[in-house]
C-alpha cells in the first residue's frame, strides 16, 4: 500500500512450527550478504510523495521461482520500492532481488533444522541502502530454541535517510505475548533515534500492533484480514 515517509508497522502472521533444535547465528556481525546494482547520487531515484511498501513471507524459501513471479506480476507488488523478506536464504534473497533490479541486505538468524537451510531477514530496496546491521531478539523458541532476528537497513529516500526492518517474531508455539513484547520493544529502542522509520514483517500476531501505536507509529494494515487461521 501506499505510504508516506512516517514512522509505520506494517504485520503479518504465518504459521506454527514444528520442533527440533536448530543453529543460531548469534553474531551481530554476520553472517552477512548485500548486492544489488551500484547507484549513483544523480541516479538514485527522486522521493515520492507517496511509495508502496511490501512483507512478503517466503516460507521455508521453497519455491522461490513462483515468489518471483508473483512479486513481478501482480501490479500491487511490482510497484513496491522496497521489500521486506523473511524466512529466506542467502541464494533466495539474491535471486529475487535480482529478478527485481533491487538491492538488498540479508542477516540469517538460524539453521532451520529441519530444512537444512539459513532463515532469515532481507531489506531489499530500490534505492541506496548506506547502513545495516542485525538484531538479535530476546526469548529463543520454546521447543527448537531457534532466535528471532530483525535485519535493519537505512534507506536514503529522495536525500532522506529511512530507517527500515524486516522482521521475524516468535510463534505462538514458541513465546507468550509478553516475550513477543519484548522482541518488539528491541526494534522500538533500536528505531528509537532515527526520524523516519518502517517497520515490516512476520509479527506472527495482530494484538502486537498495539506497542508499535503505543510507541507512536502508524499502523497502516490494521483492518487487513488475518493471513493465517492461528494469527491473533
Amino acid at each position: 500500500m501506499p505510504h508516506r515517509l512516517t514512522r509505520a508497522v506494517l504485520l503479518t502472521a504465518v504459521a506454527l512450527t514444528a520442533c527440533t533444535r536448530g543453529m543460531n547465528y548469534p553474531r551481530l556481525d554476520g553472517p552477512r550478504y548485500a548486492g544489488g546494482p551500484a547507484v549513483s547520487p544523480v541516479a538514485a531515484p527522486a522521493a515520492p510523495a507517496a511509495f508502496r511498501l511490501v512483507t512478503f513471507n517466503v516460507r521455508h524459501a521453497e519455491e522461490v521461482d513462483s515468489a518471483i513471479v508473483v512479486l513481478q506480476l501482480t501490479p500491487e507488488l511490482a510497484l513496491a520500492v522496497v521489500v521486506a523478506l523473511q524466512e529466506v536464504d542467502a541464494p533466495a534473497t539474491e535471486r529475487i532481488a535480482r529478478s527485481l533490479g533491487m538491492r538488498y541486505v540479508y542477516y540469517p538468524a538460524t539453521l532451520h533444522p529441519k530444512f537444512d537451510r539459513d532463515f532469515g531477514n532481507a531489506v531489499l530496496s530500490r534505492w541506496p541502502i548506506v547502513a545495516d546491521r542485525k538484531l538479535v531478539l530476546p526469548h529463543l523458541g520454546r521447543f527448537r530454541k531457534t532466535e528471532r532476528t530483525a535485519t535493519a537497513a537505512t534507506v536514503v529516500i529522495g536525500g532522506t535517510p529511512v530507517r527500515v526492518y524486516s522482521a521475524h517474531l516468535g510463534t505462538l508455539a514458541e513465546i507468550g505475548p509478553r516475550s513477543k513484547r519484548d522482541q518488539a520493544q528491541m526494534i522500538l529502542a533500536d528505531a528509537a533515534p532515527f526520524p523516519h522509520v518502517i517497520v515490516l514483517g512476520d509479527m506472527n500476531s495482530h494484538g502486537i500492533g498495539e506497542a508499535f501505536r503505543r510507541a507512536g507509529y502508524a499502523w497502516p494494515t490494521e483492518q487487513n484480514p488475518r493471513t493465517h487461521a492461528f494469527g491473533n
